[in-house]
């Protein structure tokens, strides 16, 4: 790598190619509307060299229908039939200058307000106990520091239905539900918070991965509880308040979901991970 000076400024490094892939083995009882969230979000910044993806049923491929969301979350209607279904993503991308993004007025109110699994209106006298005296810009960090050290990551330990609340309770989780009471605190907190499904270079055991991003200031940081993947290397799928508005297939029918596979690597080394404040999701 070519060396600069303190005066001179040399070449900039290009920012690291990023290759995801997810594939899904499904069963589908009857023939059954799906919505995948497995595609890159499109977002300022990123750019996405080249994408595929293909649904495939007992005879054949299967017409898919793409959805644009405000977020940047890039959806995927189509009809599950009935049989085995099979579910191919694969996607090359690089992620230029994160900048911070700028909290909007509407998001402010949605990403403060209780939601189905961040009961953050019932969370109040806990978070008032354990982050009173700690600066707003700090929230985000400190409250993330604190779920990482009281909270067991134990896959299997949880279900879908588990909420925040539940997720204290027992102590243990998976990053879903690490991101649920990282951001219900938050909201308690009166600060902006919100979840996002993302690709995780680095993952291990490699999966969807869950974050928070929150807004203590006017604009987005990101924070991960888990400490399992560098907050510098995560690529957006889907932003919403918790887990309903981002999993990665909803189905209207009776839709078994047999085998996920998840990959997501870049195309040099790791970077290591402060876990501090500032830093951005693409």
């Amino acid at each position: 790598m070519p060396q600069t000076t303190p005066t001179t400024a040399g070449p900039t490094a290009p920012a690291p190619t990023t290759s995801v892939r997810a594939a899904l083995r499904l069963l589908a009882e009857a023939p059954s509307e799906a919505v995948l969230a497995v595609a890159l979000a499109r977002r300022p910044g990123v750019r996405v060299l080249s994408e595929t993806l293909r649904v495939d049923g007992p005879a054949g491929a299967v017409a898919v229908h793409p959805l644009q969301a405000a977020s940047g979350a890039v959806l995927h209607r189509f009809t599950a039939p009935a049989g085995p279904v099979r579910v191919e993503y694969a996607a090359t991308a690089r992620a230029g200058h994160r900048a911070p993004h700028r909290l909007a007025e509407l998001e402010r109110w949605e990403a403060t307000r209780p939601s189905r699994y961040c009961p953050s209106d019932r969370l109040g006298t806990l978070a008032a106990r354990e982050f009173g005296d700690v600066p707003r810009g700090q929230l985000p960090a400190a409250v993330a520091a604190w779920v990482h050290a009281e909270l067991e990551y134990a896959p299997g330990s949880s279900g879908p239905a588990d909420s925040a609340l539940d997720t204290l309770l027992a102590r243990r989780g998976v990053c879903r539900d690490h991101a649920h009471v990282t951001a219900a605190l938050l909201r308690a907190l009166d600060v902006p918070a919100r979840v996002c499904s993302v690709y995780a270079p680095g993952l291990l055991p490699m999966d969807f991965h869950v974050v928070v991003e929150a807004a203590p200031a006017g604009a987005w940081e990101v924070v991960d509880a888990t400490r399992l993947a560098p907050r510098a290397t995560l690529l957006r799928i889907a932003t919403g308040r918790d887990a309903a508005d981002t999993a990665f297939l909803t189905t209207s029918g009776p839709v078994r979901l047999e085998a996920v596979e998840v990959l997501a690597a870049v195309d040099g080394d790791l970077p290591g991970d402060h876990h501090g404040p500032g830093a951005v999701l693409a």
